[in-house]
């Protein structure tokens, strides 16, 4: 399974439509679950050896990592984590001083099944008790992508004493009587001292504004802070994923951005939290950025368009990141503070590969 790390992501997540459409019949629903081998437990259905299992394996991977032993947590992973395990030694030791001395309050842990011989495509587990409506207040959802067959669990730890609170979230695999490390997860739960909730509010008042560029690209940032792991949607995420859909604009990436006598080709923006500040991201395709000064020039382009075409955002980002990126992947970054003068005020573009 994939190796998750800390790095902030734009995941889809599940429709709320779509689950009143799921849960219209109860029991077609049931049925459908078990002849496609995908259950969930909550931890009010597993039995009490599995659930203290899964607590207690949850907490001893956060010691190892509050001590920053990735060795440990390493020696405890699956072979195809522990084989690539750059991007959660390095989750580690970015959050080491997050998690040091800190108090970990473990939430009620999942049990998924993914039943079978072949590795799942989309595998989709719905978790405790829906409503005609979809969701409720203790519900969940996983929506998983290539899983092998096998009982895995979720388990998510609330992570108190640092300055910022955090989630740490943990998915393991069950390996004989042992769980393996699978997947590794720690998020903020707050962005310039703000947390979901805030952003929610925000986002309202852009809508209620007219601004609704910024009103749906807050709505994406309370998404990434209510949401322990991308993978996971609940009551709340789906009432939030409806509400955002008021607000969405109909000019959003892919699209065309004319500026400086030329025209991009936008693939995506989003938001990004960088330190104390968020800050937003554009992407844009570019036949090649081995030419650094010419990719700049391109980059701040790029930036002085966009925020000449949507004002609003000045109001609600601290610095812009655009990105010029080749068809292999290779890209050219430039980051500009919003605060100031866009013909003056930048700070040293950034390459990466």
């Amino acid at each position: 399974m994939t190796t998750a790390q800390n790095k902030p992501s734009c995941s889809a997540t599940v429709r709320s439509q779509l689950h009143r459409l799921y849960f219209a019949l109860v029991l077609g629903l049931l049925l459908a679950g078990s002849a496609y081998g995908q259950t969930c437990l909550t931890a009010s259905d597993m039995d009490e050896a599995t659930r203290t299992a899964l607590v207690n394996t949850a907490k001893r991977y956060f010691d190892m990592a509050a001590r920053g032993d990735s060795a440990s947590l390493r020696q405890n992973s699956i072979a195809s984590v522990a084989s690539d395990f750059s991007g959660i030694e390095t989750a580690v030791k970015d959050n080491q001083s997050n998690f040091t001395g800190a108090q970990a309050t473990p939430r009620p842990p999942f049990l998924l099944k993914a039943e079978g011989t072949a590795p799942l495509a989309h595998a989709e587990f719905l978790c405790g008790v829906f409503g005609a409506q979809g969701q409720t207040k203790d519900s969940a959802v996983f929506q998983l992508s290539n899983l092998p067959a096998g009982n895995y669990g979720i388990a998510i730890l609330d992570v108190n004493g640092a300055k910022t609170p955090y989630t740490l979230s943990f998915v393991l695999q069950q390996q004989g009587t042992d769980w393996k490390l699978g997947g590794f997860y720690a998020k903020p739960l707050q962005v310039a001292g703000h947390d979901g909730n805030w952003f929610v509010s925000r986002a309202r008042e852009y809508k209620a504004k007219g601004q609704t560029h910024n009103a749906w690209l807050y709505f994406l940032q309370a998404r990434e802070l209510l949401a322990p792991v991308p993978f996971m949607s609940t009551l709340v995420t789906d009432k939030l994923y409806d509400e955002s859909q008021t607000a969405k604009p109909s000019d959003l990436p892919p699209s065309d951005l004319a500026s400086g006598g030329k025209t991009f080709k936008l693939t995506s923006l989003f938001p990004l939290a960088v330190g104390n500040d968020l800050d937003l991201v554009v992407k844009y395709q570019s036949p090649d950025v081995s030419n650094s000064t010419q990719t700049f020039q391109d980059n701040m382009t790029v930036m002085k368009g966009l925020v000449a075409k949507y004002p609003e955002f000045r109001e609600a980002f601290a610095g812009i990141v655009a990105r010029a990126v080749e068809t292999s992947g290779r890209d050219y970054g430039s980051l500009m503070a919003m605060n100031q003068e866009l013909e003056t005020d930048f700070l040293p573009a950034y390459f990466s590969s």
